[in-house]
């Protein structure tokens, strides 16, 4: 992700503080309902909606006195596997969702600001450039 090479790179934007709990914390499952057949760099956008759930989400707790960055890239991870819900393959994973499993996750010392978007989207290469440049920094 830090080098020039053209790499496919999508985004995916989370609440808070499930973006945060990624980038800076341990979880490496993602939960959505629906599947992907993307497998890449994945950069980790934190979006402007804190989730009301996370209050009682004990994994979630000690993000939860922390500042919660909003509308901005905190870092990315490799998006490696999904797959249907099989039990519970990680404290994170939610019963009946799809689970996206991250690797190889960075987190930026600053976040870089940008409108996110629904699904998987592609970021600009303007975006992934001032990415580089924060993972440099």
């Amino acid at each position: 992700m830090t080098d020039r090479a053209p790499v496919e790179v999508r985004a995916l934007t989370l609440w808070q503080p499930w973006a945060s709990c990624i980038a800076y914390g341990t979880k490496r499952i993602e939960n959505r309902r629906w599947p992907t057949d993307y497998r890449g760099w994945l950069l980790i956008h934190a979006g402007a909606t804190i989730d009301p759930a996370a209050k009682h989400a004990v994994m979630a707790r000690p993000f939860l006195n922390r500042p919660q960055p909003a509308g901005a890239v905190l870092g990315w991870a490799r998006l490696d596997d999904c797959h249907a819900d099989d039990g519970m393959c990680t404290l994170w994973s939610a019963p009946g969702q799809w689970h996206w499993h991250l690797t190889d996750v960075h987190r930026l010392a600053r976040a870089v600001s940008c409108p996110g978007a629904r699904g998987l989207w592609t970021p600009t290469s303007a975006l992934l450039d001032l990415v580089r440049e924060a993972a440099r920094a």
